[in-house]
């Protein structure tokens, strides 16, 4: 107890807590107006939107889907990539969501223990098909004609 007390004369207000508004290097009664501190200016927040895309693996819950993402990760010793699975609990609002559809979450405030994100219909994807549906039309008569001009 005998290190806890200090003399009267090198007492400090900081044990007492009264140091927190007084400045000891200033005499407290100058004349001299300090300015009051402000406030940061106020920049909005960047926040990234964090998304993902998935399947739907399970919807048999009322309003909400089970969805497995699926990304592909790098070995840190072995350098080899491999997909690593992670299945999350998605709100579906309308129940419109069925086992096999393509989804994408969006993260959201949390609306129960395991739900932070709310499932969305995915974009479309532009495929091959229709470049492959898309017929080139050859004149191979045209090329017939060409050929034997060039030969006489």
């Amino acid at each position: 107890m005998w290190l806890l007390q200090l003399p009267p004369k090198l007492s400090t207000p900081f044990l007492n807590g009264h140091a927190h508004g007084s400045n000891l290097l200033t005499k407290p009664n100058s004349g001299v107006a300090r300015p009051q501190w402000a406030p940061p200016c106020s920049v909005p927040q960047i926040k990234a939107m964090k998304t993902m895309q998935g399947k739907v693996v399970c919807s048999s819950s009322d309003k909400t889907v089970a969805v497995e993402v699926v990304r592909v990760a790098v070995h840190p010793k072995y350098k080899r990539r491999f997909r690593k699975k992670k299945k999350y609990q998605a709100h579906d609002p309308d129940n419109q969501f069925k086992v096999g559809d393509i989804v994408q979450l969006q993260k959201t405030r949390p609306i129960s223990k395991t739900k932070t994100f709310l499932a969305l219909p995915a974009p479309q994807r532009r495929s091959n098909e229709t470049s492959q549906r898309e017929e080139i039309f050859i004149d191979f008569e045209s090329f017939e004609s060409f050929g034997s001009e060039s030969q006489s």
